[in-house]
């Protein structure tokens, strides 16, 4: 069984999975951060001091509070901006390396 385990564990997919899973954490927190302590009080100041509180979570209409919810909403949107300009990359760089490679065969 454990050498099962092992196999398993040295198999290519779960060591990316592992990878992709830390340095998703790490993107998260630096994306939360960027969230938290800059796009959202920039975006949200004016409707903060109408309500007059200082901390986004103290922002609510009644009994909803609506304030980390709208920092949630806008850190889904950064997120998934910032993933879309990865992919982009990622695939403008595969497109040129496929270009080259045919480029090579075709000097051939």
């Amino acid at each position: 069984m454990l050498k099962e385990f092992k196999a398993f564990i040295m198999k290519g997919n779960v060591i990316d999975l592992a990878v992709a899973v830390v340095i998703g954490g790490a993107f998260g927190a630096i994306i939360s951060s960027l969230v938290g302590d800059i796009i959202t009080p920039l975006l949200l100041t004016p409707a903060m001091e109408a309500a007059g509180v200082d901390d986004i979570a103290a922002l609510a209409w009644g009994t909803v509070k609506y304030g980390n919810f709208l920092s949630a909403v806008i850190k889904f949107i950064v997120i998934s901006w910032i993933l879309f300009l990865i992919v982009k990359a990622f695939n403008a760089v595969k497109k040129q390396e496929l270009l080259t490679q045919i480029r090579d065969l075709l000097k051939k």
